[in-house]
């Protein structure tokens, strides 16, 4: 990275440890020990929306909604969840309308089938405002600041790195990392994915032109030469997704299977929109 851009991106660094340092500070809320159980799944998909306050952050109308376990269920489950209606989507000059709450569930599939990097739990559902994304609320642990753990979790930060860049994501941002109660970080908010076209933008800049860990390419190679898993990912993004937005994720998949290697990134060009 040549000289201007590396001043470039301590200035950037700068600013975005100002915002990520802004209004971090959560009450203290009970974390969910098994986020991937049966009772948590249940309460996401059919648990009965009790209170739902809105997150006034963000240019999307965003909820914080709290869930009564589901019908029937044989423990009463109750948590917390972040709700994104589709009615709450500001139209955007470059991805289709109507279709971020989506793109939310679709990158929580890819992270499953993948195996990292950890995404809570989302489902597609009716809310209190119609259809949209709801996915568990991961509250944050002490020091959850990316700027200070960032250089603590470098294995997690490389998983996300490369999902970005699979994916497509548009805006990583600072607060869109949050180290939980349980010292694991989570990825949240990938509204703006699978674009055709490239559109990376993220504060995440530390590997660039480093190899990608084998043990990453493994998962990538198994995925892409697993037919019956590539068939079932294909079949459960199909509603979620355009089938030539699959096909583009599948040659960056490619990609990183022969190149193994993050590409270099331009912090004037790859750094995130709007939040400054």
């Amino acid at each position: 990275m040549s000289k201007d851009r590396r001043l470039g991106l301590r200035r950037l660094r700068r600013r975005w440890e100002e915002e990520d340092g802004a209004g971090t500070a959560t009450a203290a809320i009970p974390a969910v020990t098994a986020p991937w159980s049966d009772e948590v799944q249940a309460t996401l998909a059919k648990g009965k929306v009790v209170a739902c306050q809105p997150i006034l952050s963000g240019s999307n109308y965003t909820f914080l909604c709290a869930l009564d376990g589901a019908p029937g269920a044989s423990e009463k489950q109750q948590l917390l969840a972040v709700y994104k209606p589709r009615r709450g989507e500001v139209p955007l000059w470059d991805f289709p309308d109507g279709t971020l709450y989506r793109r939310e569930m679709a990158a929580y599939v890819v992270s499953r089938a993948i195996g990292w990097p950890l995404i809570p739990p989302t489902v597609v559902r009716d809310g209190p405002y119609g259809v949209g994304s709801l996915q568990l609320f991961m509250p944050p642990g002490d020091r959850s600041s990316f700027f200070r753990f960032q250089g603590l979790h470098q294995d997690e930060l490389r998983q996300i790195t490369l999902f970005d860049h699979l994916v497509n994501n548009a805006d990583r941002k600072p607060s869109h990392f949050i180290k939980a109660h349980d010292g694991r970080v989570w990825a949240i908010d990938h509204g703006l994915t699978f674009h055709e076209d490239w559109k990376l933008r993220t504060v995440v800049f530390d590997f660039c032109e480093e190899p990608v860990p084998e043990s990453l390419v493994a998962d990538l190679a198994a995925l892409r030469e697993g037919p019956a898993r590539l068939d079932a990912l294909r079949a459960e993004l199909g509603d979620l997704i355009s089938r030539h937005e699959f096909d583009t994720f599948l040659r960056r998949v490619d990609y990183f299977i022969s190149n193994r290697a993050f590409p270099s990134l331009d912090p004037y060009v790859n750094s995130p929109r709007g939040f400054w």
